[in-house]
């Protein structure tokens, strides 16, 4: 029972403090509630970048062509080496035929065109899926040189192009996000070190009346936990609605086809878990941090 009323007795002052401090609360409230925000449209990015990025890893295959007459054997040997890839994932083949159905079903143009001839010029393939499209360029060349292997076709030098500008972009936000929880840490803890300073008499008192340095400590941690708290909440208003008004306004899709949004449900309760979590354990260390630093306790 004492250490529920220590603690109902914390967050009555912690309250307290704030009332009696409300300009410099405010401020903290009001700078911590612009920095999530900030933090919320960095975390937003970044899970549809890499959405995006790991739809295009899924959708993106190589396409090996094999030379004209090759032979069972050769089809055979081909696939021992494709299993002893190490950055395939899986591999199907296709042969001439079922290309030259398929393209038929795609256009009655390259149906009819492929039907008036007598041989089919198209070639045998195999259909292969890669685990990390980051080696890809080098999985393509291994798989040139193998026996039988006409060409290799993958979308080469767009593709590297677009996966590496989307890495440097998440990882731009990774930074954003970092420098942002760093930002509100700082805030927050300046307001407590000012509130500190303010009462400094009193915690002189309790400390000659031989209060211990936890129960002086756990009124500012949890009034550095309330700010957090009460900061995140417009970050987490603006979270759920703004980006359930943003993804049905574009459909989905941003800009492009290529850019699909993640859907809003489950995804806002996550990020506003998130900022949640960043606000109220950001809120208490920076105010523990204030309190060690600069009263010695």
């Amino acid at each position: 029972m004492k250490v529920f009323r220590i603690i109902g007795r914390s967050f009555r002052d912690a309250f307290k403090s704030i009332g009696r401090n409300f300009s410099l609360s405010f401020a903290s409230i009001m700078c911590t509630t612009i920095t999530l925000i900030l933090v919320a449209v960095a975390i937003i990015c970044a899970a549809n970048i890499e959405n995006v990025t790991k739809k295009v890893e899924d959708e993106l295959n190589i396409v090996v062509y094999l030379k004209k007459g090759v032979t069972e054997e050769q089809i055979g040997n081909i696939k021992s080496e494709l299993n002893v890839e190490g950055n395939i994932e899986k591999f199907t083949f296709k042969s001439k035929d079922e290309w030259k159905i398929e393209m038929g079903d795609y256009s009655d143009t390259f149906g009819t065109v492929l039907n008036y001839l007598e041989e089919n010029p198209l070639l045998d393939s195999f259909i292969v899926k890669v685990r990390d499209i980051k080696v890809l360029n080098e999985t393509a060349e291994h798989i040139k040189k193998i026996s039988g292997v006409d060409t290799v076709k993958y979308g080469e030098g767009m593709v590297e192009t677009v996966i590496k500008a989307f890495d440097i972009v998440e990882k731009v936000v990774i930074v954003v996000v970092v420098a942002l929880i760093l930002v509100t840490a700082f805030l927050i803890s300046n307001t407590i070190r000012l509130t500190i300073f303010s009462r400094r008499n009193e915690i002189e008192i309790m400390r000659l009346v031989g209060a211990s340095n936890s129960f002086i400590n756990l009124p500012f941690i949890i009034e550095g936990f309330v700010i957090g708290v009460i900061g995140s909440i417009i970050p987490i208003c603006i979270t759920i609605y703004g980006y359930v008004i943003l993804f049905s306004q574009v459909g989905g899709d941003l800009f492009t086809k290529m850019i699909v949004l993640i859907e809003p449900y489950n995804f806002v309760f996550y990020v506003s878990l998130i900022l949640l979590a960043i606000g109220s354990i950001v809120g208490m260390l920076g105010s523990l941090k204030a309190v060690r630093k600069y009263l010695k306790i």
